[in-house]
């Protein structure tokens, strides 16, 4: 599979640099040995095209958070955060395995595991709601593995107090396993739409693939998106699944948040429900008691530390004002504006004779087919300015040297702060500033990226693809 070259690691005083662990769109983790306490450790770096004062922000926050959520079990410990040399912010961590992600995909985890697995990731999950944190990014591969086998909830990069959310705020989106309404941008994230990616995670534990894929067919960016609105993901397809949790994972992926699991532990506890049903000793919950929770309770002006909230099961109201039903006039309905006020008349009378209510219907129609193309003229008029102006880009070139593909484009008029966005088949690989990508691919396979400028946080029209078939 083609991917990004990782960048280069960093000197790190106390460190040695081992290997390349992982990259991601936004930083890459590295092995490194710390030299006292000798030990291991994966360090996070973050991409130095990306680094300004937000994004340092940002990594503060998710330091901040780390350190004070990673004394749970099932949280990844990290040991410290700096800035290297160069000017990238990076974080050393517990080093853990990623074979929960790796192994769904190519094997069948027992039930009773998955059981285990989500009543534990549900405990953390949970636990950061009470001290007023969304992790917002949950999904299998940011579920690791211990050295004795315990499964920890990893990357809280794009986290959010629960009580300083803003509604312009935008953030990264994993879209398989995100829920509709943060997919339409209705939300930048609630409990509810916790609940939802928590349930398709352990969907895809059991299924071996995200909730809305299609194993034989088309699983573009736009193709999950569109399935996920209808919220009706295919069955399981296990035998040993019991139809209790497969009702439970359904209902936790409702299209209406109100039909899901009102919070993390009220799932957690349906899971507990199923073990027994299944005959399994009870996975306990790791939740801190009250009077350790409050101890996490920070200065409510320091954005980047913890916040408390009125309860687990709260949750944000929607961004977008839904119109009130009072807002709206019964069908036939009429007002006269008058000096002394609005005057209200009822539609309905006797019914006319044949020939003037087949007229009538044929007003009625025309008049409908004139709002119908009214609307659809200003909805296509909506999409052709919705990008504000963000350039596109076009004449994404090639060059091959190997099995090392790199693509290139021209400025399309780039302001400061915008960059590029890159997807490789389908999937962001990286964001980043310069008109450049390079992929390391498989011999004889084929690479598509696509290329979007992001102005102030917001995508604009994707490239035409640009497809390299690299040399066998």
């Amino acid at each position: 599979m083609a991917r990004r070259l990782p960048s280069q690691p960093p000197v790190l005083p106390g460190f040695s640099y081992v290997h390349i662990l992982g990259s991601g769109g936004f930083a890459d983790v590295f092995l490194y040995e710390q030299n006292m306490p000798r030990r291991q450790v994966a360090v996070k770096v973050m991409l130095s095209e990306l680094v300004n004062d937000q994004v340092r922000q940002m990594f503060q926050a998710e330091a901040n958070l780390m350190a004070q959520l990673s004394s749970h079990p099932s949280i990844l410990t990290v040991y410290e955060a700096s800035v290297s040399g160069d000017g990238r912010p990076y974080l050393v961590m517990e080093l853990c395995s990623s074979s929960i992600s790796e192994r769904y995909r190519r094997e069948r985890i027992p039930v009773p595991e998955v059981l285990r697995i989500a009543v534990k990731i549900g405990s953390a999950i949970e636990t950061a709601h009470r001290a007023g944190v969304l992790h917002r990014d949950i999904k299998p591969s940011n579920i690791l593995t211990t050295a004795y086998g315990h499964p920890v909830l990893s990357d809280f990069g794009i986290a959010s107090t629960l009580s300083t959310q803003r509604e312009e705020e935008s953030v990264g989106l994993s879209i398989p396993w995100s829920a509709p309404e943060v997919l339409l941008d209705e939300t930048p994230g609630t409990i509810a739409s916790e609940v939802w990616a928590f349930a398709a995670t352990v969907y895809s534990l059991l299924a071996g693939r995200s909730p809305f894929e299609d194993p034989g067919g088309s699983n573009s960016s736009s193709d999950l998106m569109s399935r996920i609105a209808r919220a009706k993901p295919q069955p399981i397809g296990r035998a040993d699944v019991p139809a209790s949790l497969e009702a439970l994972l359904r209902r936790a992926m409702s299209r209406k948040p109100e039909n899901r699991p009102a919070s993390i532990i009220e799932f957690v506890r349906e899971l507990q429900s199923i073990e027994a049903e299944l005959g399994l000793p009870q996975t306990p919950l790791e939740i801190a008691m009250d009077e350790w929770a409050l101890g996490t309770v920070a200065d409510l002006e320091d954005r980047t530390r913890l916040r408390p909230v009125a309860g687990a099961g709260s949750t944000p109201g929607p961004r977008r004002r839904r119109r009130a039903a009072g807002d709206y006039e019964g069908v036939g309905t009429v007002r006269e504006a008058s000096p002394s006020g609005p005057k209200k008349f009822s539609h309905s009378r006797p019914s006319p004779p044949g020939g003037i209510q087949t007229v009538t219907w044929l007003l009625i129609a025309a008049a409908t087919l004139v709002v119908v193309l009214g609307l659809t003229a200003v909805f296509v008029l909506l999409r052709a300015t919705a990008d504000n102006g963000i350039p596109v880009v076009s004449d994404i070139t090639a060059t091959q040297d190997g099995t090392i593909v790199e693509f290139s484009w021209p400025d399309p008029g780039l302001r400061d702060g915008d960059l590029y966005e890159v997807e490789v088949g389908g999937r962001l690989e990286g964001i980043q500033a310069n008109p450049r990508f390079v992929v390391d691919a498989d011999p004889g396979e084929t690479v598509c990226i696509t290329v979007t400028v992001n102005r102030d946080g917001k995508p604009g029209t994707p490239s035409a693809e640009k497809c390299v078939d690299v040399a066998g």
